[in-house]
């Protein structure tokens, strides 16, 4: 990133800080201040000018400006890059009409980012990976010492590492000889720790020579769409490679139902599991290639997913997931060969995959409540996982409480007219002056607008609500006169961008079947949330913590999400993301044999509960299907703000 620099909007007096690169339109939109641009950035539609008072900043020029205008100092907000301190001026015709602010502007709050430490591992004492390499030299045998190969190992270890009570796989048997003499009794073995802490260690291989320094392991995480894999040094901790791929299964459904369904058939669960292990297999060969490291040097493998992907790698029936009383064939997997699995892996290499919780609360959620530490923490904290199921955790170390429900893919682009996946030209931020309606769209990589990504659609909605524009029930205002406000086949729409500033051959727009869409999706994460705090006699107010996971958790705005009540009001400084923690929590078990450990007894007191047969939920799902609730004492600061924008237009 470039060094920190200010820019100052004017006739505003408005002054943000910012990093040297970042482009005005970025800038301005953080600072809240309304630029029209309806183009996404990309510099088609010329709507974005702004004239440079003070400093410089950098771009190429326009054809929207003429060569008059560009040397008094006209310029594009979405071309122009900050390079020092700059004083921008917006001329009427590119800002609101009351001088480029309105009152009440929703903020721009991310949750803070959770980066996951090795040294919190190392100062707890818990890092210890569950594969471990150690050296042993050890005396050649003589007519008085003829001690056998096996015996000598052991020996070697007691007698070196204090190790006890070690099993020596057949397969390392058949190594033994061969390995103890060709570097003069010089070895390295490999030890897998055991899950429960009243089990055995394995002696799992056994090399020539020393090798303590390459062991690695692999992290991975099945998700439903996409599968994404880290390869590690269990040594240092460091992750030396990431890759993912689309989960090969998707082309037989973009849902867990589908699937479930289609394993149902005649050999449908093994062709399910041939597409997943493909793009596991796909995704180590890149790995390995990224790293530069022989696919024999991996040591261990863990694995998290959800129930349904869980089984169908396994190769588990998965019928009864999808069918009342909802019962999976087993929520606790043993560790397992790897090469048991079809993962293109030494014969040594051990898997371990994430315990399940039930058939909709599965081990991605168990490993991103441990990746997060929730369990460790002594703060109640909302665990929540966003998605098309949003799974909900509540808790802390004393206990723990857990539900999934079923949103819907709105937040990842389904549903709505013109959704998408983040992806470029993805309408991802949206801004409107409530005077002419003019809006200012902001892209993905500054493409012209083909589309609205998850986090672009709870933008649009907050602000279409929040100035008026939208009543709580989602409905256009009917007396509003503005052309891009009309009636179109799906009833009011509001459109975003006219064909010709589009990167596609038609209007972009937001209907009020989308938003109804977006409603009932919010509406099931806020209801379930809700539900799950009464359930436990607690309120709301309570929880001392919220930690985002899932894609969609790193783009959501705080303040647009509690402006139409997917998340309760709270402060965005308590508000944690932590990414992929399905990713997180297993690579944190390929570190640490004591988090492994600790999966059991956390599973055995995480308390699920079924929401669809909870009476309380259908009711607080009712409530929620309004903007952003039929309570409105839910969302005190969302009230204040809309009755400042009532009285601003009374």
């Amino acid at each position: 990133m470039g060094e920190k620099v200010q820019v100052t909007f004017e006739p505003v007096g408005r002054t943000v800080d910012c990093e040297q690169g970042e482009t005005l339109i970025d800038v301005a939109r953080r600072a809240g201040v309304h630029i029209n641009a309806s183009c996404g950035g990309s510099g088609v539609c010329g709507k974005c000018r702004i004239h440079i008072e003070h400093g410089r900043v950098d771009g190429e020029k326009s054809e929207k400006i003429s060569s008059s205008d560009f040397t008094k100092g006209v310029r594009l907000a979405c071309s122009s890059t900050v390079t020092g301190n700059v004083t921008v001026r917006i001329p009427l015709s590119s800002s609101m009409q009351k001088g480029g602010l309105s009152d009440g502007v929703i903020g721009r709050h991310r949750a803070l980012e959770h980066h996951f430490n090795i040294e919190e591992l190392r100062r707890e004492g818990i890092f210890s990976p569950p594969v471990e390499k150690v050296a042993l030299e050890l005396p050649p045998p003589s007519l008085t010492d003829n001690m056998a190969d096996a015996g000598r190992i052991v020996q070697g270890l007691k007698n070196q590492y204090d190790e006890h009570g070690l099993i020596i796989s057949l397969a390392v048997l058949r190594k033994i000889r061969k390995a103890l003499r060709e570097k003069d009794f010089n070895v390295t073995v490999t030890l897998a720790r055991p899950v429960h802490p009243r089990g055995k260690t394995h002696v799992v291989n056994i090399q020539s020579g020393n090798w303590v320094n390459r062991n690695f392991g692999l992290a991975v995480d099945i998700g439903t769409t996409t599968v994404w894999g880290q390869l590690i040094d269990l040594n240092t901790g460091m992750i030396l490679a990431n890759a993912g791929d689309y989960n090969g299964q998707i082309s037989y459904g973009e849902d867990v139902i589908s699937r479930i369904i289609y394993a149902e058939k005649p050999k449908g669960a093994e062709l399910m599991q041939e597409l997943v292990v493909s793009t596991i297999n796909n995704t180590i060969a890149r790995l390995l290639v990224e790293a530069d490291i022989d696919g024999d040097e991996i040591d261990s493998i863990t694995i998290a997913a959800n129930t349904t992907m869980t089984h169908l790698f396994l190769t588990l029936e998965p019928h009864n997931i999808r069918r009342s009383p909802y019962v999976p064939v087993s929520t606790f997997f043993a560790p397992i060969r790897a090469t048991d699995l079809g993962l293109q892996l030494s014969s040594h290499a051990i898997a371990l995959v994430y315990p399940a919780i039930s058939s909709y609360v599965g081990g991605d959620i168990v490993a991103g409540v441990m990746g997060s530490g929730m369990y460790r923490t002594n703060k109640l904290t909302l665990y929540i996982d966003i998605g098309t199921n949003a799974e909900i955790v509540i808790g802390s170390r004393e206990w723990l409480v857990c539900a999934a429900c079923s949103a819907g893919p709105a937040f990842e682009g389904g549903g709505i007219t013109f959704g998408m996946r983040a992806a470029d030209g993805a309408i991802t931020d949206f801004s409107i002056d409530p005077d002419t309606f003019e809006p200012m769209n902001i892209t993905i990589g500054r493409k012209p607008p083909v589309g609205i990504c998850g986090s672009g659609l709870l933008i649009i909605v907050a602000t279409l609500f929040e100035k008026g524009i939208i009543d709580q029930r989602g409905r256009f205002k009917r007396d509003l006169a503005a052309n891009r406000i009309r009636e179109g086949k799906s009833g009011f729409e509001y459109v975003l961008v006219w064909q010709d500033e589009a990167g596609i051959d038609s209007d972009i727009v937001i209907n009020e079947v989308d938003i109804s869409n977006f409603i009932r999706a919010k509406a099931a994460i806020y209801a379930g949330v809700k539900t799950l705090v009464e359930e436990v006699g607690l309120s709301i107010t309570d929880l001392e913590q919220i930690i985002l996971a899932g894609a969609f958790g790193s783009y959501i705005d705080l303040d647009s999400a509690m402006t139409v009540g997917l998340l309760p009001e709270f402060d965005p400084a308590k508000i944690l993301y932590v990414g992929n923690g399905s990713l997180m929590g297993a690579r944190m078990s390929e570190l640490s044999n004591h988090i492994r450990q600790d999966v059991v007894e956390v599973v055995q007191r995480m308390t699920s509960f079924e929401l669809s047969e909870v009476a309380n939920f259908k009711e607080q799902y009712v409530a929620s299907l309004f903007l952003p609730h039929t309570d409105i004492s839910l969302f005190p600061l969302v009230g204040m703000r809309l009755q400042a924008v009532s009285a601003g237009k009374s």
